[in-house]
């Protein structure tokens, strides 16, 4: 194996909403990608419920680190070092799987990552196309971000230019899927019917565009009444909903937004790479758009493959990679779920003398430990 500092071999946990992902990467490499996922037990409910969602989480949690590791063709004692999403997210689920990544890394004598879910959304961009480049501006489009991101070095520096100041973007789909009455979650299923609409069909409004507006942030709750508002007036009249056409319209008022401020952002910051991630960055016409408006600025294009856009365990486990061949400082073991992390903090850095040094086993452990070590994970 190569030199550790160079490309560490690095497992990933993610449980920040309804999926329990876990990532093996070895420097840049991944390795596994192993997801389970609770969407169809939410599903019923029309949008994702915590409760179910943590206990979705620990029941699927060893069995998904067990695949991680059979898949990657690695043992976990050769590990050189956990990562966990500390947040932001559902508190719950979040701290399901802070309490799993402290418990392996404290059996394996490992040192502990605790990293920013935003931040591993644009890391995992390596493991598709090589290196960030510094400065990276990145656009992340999830069912609960909306956020737009300067970042210098994503171990360390990450600026927040501008968010949502009310839906999400992934939100909005949901909840105009539910208007439609598409099922949940409402993305997939926009995208595959707008691809047989006329995005022009209906001019839906495109929030927070004027001179005076904040130029980076992002506002859907406007846009999301005004299609519920003009499926209603449809309804009431009696007349058939063309859900085609409004599909395709509702989306092209998304994207259109999503696109304009983040290629207006890095033209402002001169920047030259944008990078998008997130769940809806997995919409086709969003990609699409983007492509045409970054290739006429002279922008350079980074999105990921769609399976590493929505929430998984391998970006987790990219930052944590980029973590140890830095020298982070490693988390302590009172890290705790914090569902409301700020994108600024990258990862949550803890006390040295609280944590074990990353390869070393001299210091002391109880019997149980000892015996977890030998017996679990041999």
């Amino acid at each position: 194996m190569a030199d550790h500092r160079d490309e560490p071999l690095v497992l990933g946990i993610e449980t920040s909403c309804d999926e329990t992902g876990v990532g093996v990467v070895h420097g840049t490499t991944l390795l596994a990608d192993a997801v389970a996922s609770s969407v169809d037990e939410h599903a019923r409910f029309g949008g994702v419920v915590p409760e179910v969602a943590s206990r979705a989480h620990l029941e699927a949690m060893v069995a998904t680190i067990e695949r991680a590791l059979a898949d990657a063709g690695v043992r976990a004692r050769d590990l050189d070092g956990i990562a966990v999403t500390a947040g932001p997210g559902l508190a719950g689920a979040l701290l399901v799987g802070v309490t799993a990544a402290k418990a392996y890394a404290y059996a394996l004598g490992k040192p502990l990552y605790g990293v920013n879910h935003l931040a591993s959304h644009i890391c995992v961009d390596q493991l598709e196309h090589g290196r960030l480049p510094e400065p990276t501006m990145a656009l992340l489009v999830s069912g609960g971000h909306s956020s737009l991101l300067l970042s210098s070095d994503i171990t360390s520096d990450v600026r927040p230019l501008g968010a949502t100041i009310d839906d999400a973007a992934g939100e909005a789909f949901d909840k105009i899927a539910r208007v439609l009455q598409l099922g949940f979650p409402g993305g997939p299923v926009i995208d595959r019917l707008a691809r047989e609409g006329d995005p022009e069909a209906i001019a839906f409004p495109r929030g927070l565009t004027g001179p005076r507006d904040a130029a980076y942030d992002f506002s859907f709750s406007g846009l999301k009444t005004a299609v519920a508002r003009w499926i209603e007036a449809k309804r009431a009249a009696g007349e058939e909903i063309p859900v085609r056409d409004v599909a395709a319209s509702f989306q092209e008022a998304v994207v259109d937004v999503l696109t304009r401020k983040a290629v207006r952002a890095c033209q402002d910051e001169g920047v030259d790479h944008l990078m998008i991630g997130g769940g809806v960055a997995a919409n086709s016409r969003l990609r699409a758009l983007a492509e045409e408006r970054c290739e006429r600025a002279g922008i350079r294009l980074r999105v990921p493959r769609p399976g590493l856009c929505t929430d998984n365990g391998a970006m987790v486990a990219a930052l944590g990679a980029e973590m140890v061949a830095r020298n982070r400082a490693a988390s302590d073991w009172q890290l705790s779920a914090d569902s409301s992390l700020p994108v600024t903090e990258t990862h949550v850095p803890g006390d040295a003398h609280l944590h074990p040094h990353p390869h070393s086993h001299a210091h002391s452990h109880d019997h149980v430990h000892e015996t977890a070590k030998d017996n679990l994970y041999s």
